[in-house]
């Protein structure tokens, strides 16, 4: 799955490719805000629901899933053709095209353009882990793995971000907090299944790339927190997705792959390259920034346990992949061990939204006085 680069707030995250999820972006909503009740607020709540908001945003969220989710299918169909490095390297070549054009039309210079070191150095970070190690590992793993196994372990990196926290900013984690993180990777280890054959398994290999993947989103994005740039999230996910597509392409003719690869091509690979660029990435992430402002990080970050089920659907429907039963008990294992570190900021957030919506469903208050 796929996320934001981290802007100005304070909270750890995990990345380009969803973060420490439930508290990242907290600069686009502030969730300790308290509004007082009284007519006007009820006024407004009713007058959304009236404009069928909420269902607006309910199928953004599916349709958010659905494009990171497919993202794992349309990977593993293109690498038929593509060398990995070099598929990564394209999708961010048109990505990032297409990001800082929408960047450039919708907001002006001031906000898009680098200013400061912490800008450069921040962009620096990002392309480096967030674009160029995650991308470069998780295509590579994903040409031995299935989109379902990738997507779960992919789906790692707000477990991860904790433990980088920890590390790197001096964050506490809490005994039930570390008990998640065990919960977490036992998920991981249901679905690896270790064994003196699982560094010579291909499949096994490749989930423990993606795994890599993962832990470079949750570093790259504790790093980039620890040199807090200042520019807003969007322009600088799209400057790092240009600079990572650099790396990438530096990367993959480093390694030998020989950039006339992309002579010849069948259509059904182009098709997948542009699902990958535009759709999952350029498109999905002003979806993503969208959920956030309007329906908060928690509940827009729980995409990262929907794409897993997308993932496996398109696998299965389109490639003919079935989903093994241990990557099911896997995944079911990393959520509940994501819901123990995160239990209290999910708890706040559930107790929020049952006042919003019982605000929603109390009369309409008579004309007078607030």
């Amino acid at each position: 799955m796929q996320a934001g680069i981290p802007g100005r707030d304070t909270t750890p995250r995990a990345g380009l490719f969803p973060v420490r999820a439930v508290l990242s972006f907290s600069e686009f909503v502030p969730l300790h805000q308290v509004v007082p009740l009284n007519r006007s607020v009820l006024r407004s709540t009713l007058s959304t629901l009236r404009t069928g908001t909420g269902y607006r945003d309910a199928g953004l969220f599916v349709l958010l899933a659905a494009l990171f989710g497919g993202s794992f299918v349309a990977i593993k169909t293109g690498l038929r053709e593509l060398p990995p490095v070099l598929f990564a390297g394209l999708r961010f070549d048109l990505a990032a095209v297409v990001l800082l054009a929408y960047v450039v039309v919708t907001r002006p210079p001031s906000a898009w353009v680098p200013r400061t070191g912490g800008d450069l150095l921040g962009i620096a970070v990002a392309a480096l882990f967030l674009v160029g190690l995650n991308n470069g590992l998780l295509f590579l793993g994903q040409s031995t793995t299935t989109p379902a196994a990738a997507s779960v372990m992919y789906g790692l990196n707000p477990i991860l971000a904790p433990v980088f926290a920890w590390w790197l900013l001096g964050d506490r984690i809490s005994r039930v907090g570390a008990l998640g993180i065990g919960v977490a990777l036992g998920g991981v280890v249901l679905i690896v299944q270790p064994s003196p054959s699982t560094f010579t398994d291909a499949s096994s290999v490749g989930q423990l790339l993606v795994l890599g993947a993962a832990a470079a989103v949750a570093l790259g994005s504790v790093l980039v927190q620890r040199v807090g740039p200042r520019m807003d999230s969007v322009p600088m996910t799209a400057w790092a997705m240009a600079a990572g597509a650099l790396l990438l392409h530096g990367a993959s003719l480093a390694v030998g792959e020989a950039p006339t690869s992309v002579v010849g091509i069948t259509p059904i690979t182009v098709v997948s390259l542009l699902i990958v660029a535009v759709l999952s990435t350029a498109l999905a992430y002003p979806i993503y920034f969208h959920l956030i402002s309007q329906v908060g990080p928690v509940r827009t970050n729980l995409v990262a346990y929907v794409v897993p089920v997308f993932a496996a659907l398109t696998g299965w429907l389109l490639l003919g992949e079935p989903v093994s039963t241990w990557t099911a008990i896997g995944f079911v294992v990393v959520v509940a061990g994501f819901a123990l570190i995160e239990r209290d900021t999910i708890r706040g957030e559930l107790d929020r939204f049952r006042r919003r919506e019982g605000n929603a469903k109390s009369p309409t208050l008579p004309p007078g006085d607030d």
